[in-house]
């Protein structure tokens, strides 16, 4: 193996990504596999939900796990780990929903929190056994969101909800930071999926598409590779990080 296939293979490795059934997720795990891991793809239907014109490598294993659900968490993740190891953690899952701000109610900020911060922080908990026994360094990557950083109208909770995930990020890459885990997240900016396109009308994809320097969104292609350099040997002097993947959106000025 030369030094490149050293930094940047991830043989060996086995990845668990969550909200893996359709869209980001299911790329992300595509993209981990044809890098070498052995990846349980894991969402609440168990199976791909949509149709792709790609491959699924056979070292994907689809499983049911719903992240609202702890007690699933720690079933599944320990059934995982106890039998295959975990090296890499992707908290992928997600939802959102578009409300005015006033008309929120407890019910809806409560689910949308439920997944989208308590799931998370659960997953890295039950996977923190396993992570931290890996022979390559655990790895954590959470997708955070560019309303961790930016306020967007009608997804308060959301924009709560992925600031949230950065502090996860930074909290526990420095709590673990002795226990052989790296803690990162990366900040898609608008790529099309299923999620997204439940709170886009065509002004709001108008507003977006002006924000980015490069006027497009992206493509789950132009994501997933920035989360297996994350999970790889040759980002291993790196921890408590955000990586803004967004066509330039967060450094738009005028």
């Amino acid at each position: 193996m030369n030094k490149i296939e050293e930094l940047y293979s991830l043989n060996g490795r086995v990845a668990v990504v969550t909200g893996a059934s359709s869209g980001l997720g299911l790329n992300q795990a595509i993209m981990l596999a044809e890098c070498g891991a052995k990846v349980f793809a894991l969402s609440r239907s168990g199976k791909p939900k949509v149709d792709i014109d790609r491959e699924i490598p056979d070292t994907i294993e689809f499983r049911q796990m719903d992240v609202s659900d702890e007690q699933n968490i720690k079933d599944v993740l320990s059934d995982i780990g106890t039998n295959h190891g975990i090296d890499i953690l992707v908290n992928n899952a997600g939802i959102t929903k578009r409300v005015k701000a006033q008309e929120v109610t407890t019910e809806e900020w409560d689910a949308i929190h439920q997944v989208n911060v308590t799931g998370v922080f659960n997953c890295c908990k039950y996977a923190y056994l396993y992570l931290k026994e890996s022979q390559y360094t655990g790895r954590i990557i959470n997708i955070s969101s560019m309303a961790s950083y930016l306020g967007f109208s009608e997804v308060t909770p959301y924009c709560s909800s992925k600031s949230a995930v950065l502090g996860i990020t930074r909290g526990l890459a420095v709590e673990w930071r002795n226990d052989n885990i790296l803690v990162n997240s990366v900040s898609p900016g608008w790529f099309p999926s299923q999620m997204s396109q439940q709170v886009m009308d065509e002004d709001r994809k108008q507003k977006i598409l002006n924000r980015m320097p490069l006027h497009r969104f992206g493509h789950p292609d132009e994501l997933s590779p920035i989360i297996c350099f994350l999970a790889s040997a040759g980002a291993s002097y790196i921890t408590g990080q955000d990586f803004s993947v967004d066509g330039g959106a967060m450094a738009f000025g005028f």
